[in-house]
């Protein structure tokens, strides 16, 4: 839904449950496709998705239809509404759901509750939710949907557009059609557009593509979004050691998880953790927070304390003390600039230390050529403030110094992190600022120290 209508409709939903007018919302409501109800419900209070909430349950909405709802709100904010529920009245909301969302959902319930919800459910949805749990968060096992089609080589292409047909209600979009053998081996994919075309007698182990693109189930999911993406996939089948078809990732669940990893860099990279909200409390948010702020006042301390290492010197030229932060500024900027390169090559799978190597003497010619040309505006800036070549000379080449450290330390954190099996989004940003402060300073300050005196 684009922001203008969500904003009229968040407005007309307000005002229905400040009136009590909620014959009118429901009417509103059940116009709307599922995803824009779930858009409308996250932006909403607590109290007010309790309203709504309330509302569905005493009209009787359809379970299949709450399960699409509850399928497009965030997780957690899922899951704080239906808490709001009796177990008898989440477990059918649970069993309309594909055995991914179901199992992404129930992970986040407590863990009486998860075992009370697995009971409550249909014994073979139940199964396949506890198979996904099973599986490592964020791997190809607990994202894969149990809800597909597969069919042996010998079935003909007729029989499988009927098998199609009978199925629709129970996978979800059959984008290829899997070709397995008597032991559940995957042995080939066909496409839909293949059946149609075929003669309807024709086996399907005649028409099938056998070189397979297939993830185990311990694949980490960005490594599985990377391979829908590398070969236009619109679903990757994933198998377990023995070759044997599990599940399949499908693109929807891929534009899912590129925006939850990508939102995860994000906050990572900012030092906040990746399960943080807006619509946390004032002392959540704070306790989610204040540990990075903690640290990087830590960090920062080693500015300070290079700092104070040149004092004297600050003391007899204050105009030392106006200029030195705009040389470290400039250098956390070119610094968090390579990082966010960096980081973004290395989660797409696209960069190593081999081929770092012609990246970083790329980036060192650009920190090279921006110091130059930013150094000698900044140097002529600071000549014609203050009258005095040579500070505008130490600011300029202070300043083109500190630009090629920064690109070493945006290069080489990043990979670093990644060769000792650590996320490079982590404390890349934080340590680079730190890092680039430091060396700022240092080179600022010890020019001067070094040529006035």
């Amino acid at each position: 839904m684009k922001q203008p209508a969500l904003e009229k409709l968040l407005r007309f939903t307000k005002q229905f449950i400040r009136l009590r007018t909620l014959g009118h919302l429901w009417n509103a409501l059940i116009k709307l496709h599922e995803a824009d109800v779930a858009s409308l419900i996250e932006n909403l209070s607590l109290q007010e998705r309790r309203v709504i909430l309330k509302l569905f349950m005493d009209r009787k909405m359809e379970a299949e239809q709450l399960a699409a709802i509850f399928s497009e709100i965030r997780p957690e904010i899922a899951v704080e509404l239906l808490s709001e529920l009796q177990t008898q009245q989440i477990a059918p909301i649970l069993e309309e759901m594909s055995s991914d969302d179901a199992a992404s959902l129930i992970s986040l319930f407590a863990e009486e509750l998860q075992d009370a919800l697995l009971k409550r459910m249909k014994k073979e949805d139940a199964v396949d939710v506890q198979e996904q749990l099973a599986y490592p968060e964020e791997s190809a096992g607990r994202v894969m949907s149990a809800d597909f089609l597969a069919l042996e080589e010998k079935t003909t292409a007729g029989d499988a557009i009927t098998a199609i047909q009978l199925a629709q209600d129970e996978v979800e979009v059959p984008f290829y059609l899997y070709v397995i053998d008597d032991e559940h081996h995957l042995k080939g994919v066909v496409s839909l557009k293949q059946i149609i075309l075929v003669n309807p007698k024709t086996p399907l182990g005649e028409i099938m593509i056998t070189d397979v693109y297939k993830v185990d189930a311990y694949t980490d999911q960005e490594e599985v979004a990377a391979v829908v993406a590398n070969y236009n996939l619109l679903a990757v089948p994933v198998v377990d050691e023995r070759n044997c078809l599990l599940g399949v990732v499908t693109v929807d669940d891929i534009i899912d998880i590129i925006q939850e990893e990508a939102t995860e860099d994000i906050y990572k990279l900012a030092g906040v953790t990746q399960d943080y909200s807006i619509d946390l409390s004032v002392a959540k948010s704070l306790g989610k927070r204040l540990p990075w702020l903690l640290t990087s006042l830590l960090t920062t301390s080693l500015s300070a304390l290079v700092v104070s290492l040149f004092q004297g010197t600050i003391r007899q030229f204050v105009i030392l003390a106006v200029l030195m932060p705009m040389v470290a500024a400039l250098g956390g900027v070119v610094g968090n600039q390579t990082v966010a390169i960096m980081v973004r090559e290395i989660v797409l799978g696209n960069l190593d230390w081999k081929r770092s190597r012609k990246i970083l003497f790329k980036e060192l010619l650009v920190s090279i050529g921006s110091g130059v040309i930013i150094g000698l505006l900044a140097s002529a800036a600071a000549v014609i403030l203050f009258q005095k070549w040579i500070f505008g000379a130490i600011f300029g080449i202070a300043i083109l110094f500190n630009l090629i450290i920064a690109t070493l330390l945006g290069t080489l954190i990043p990979l670093t992190l990644r060769t000792l099996r650590l996320d490079p989004a982590l404390a890349s940003g934080m340590m680079v600022t730190m890092l680039t402060d430091v060396f700022g300073y240092f080179c600022f300050l010890g020019l001067a120290a070094v040529i006035l005196f």
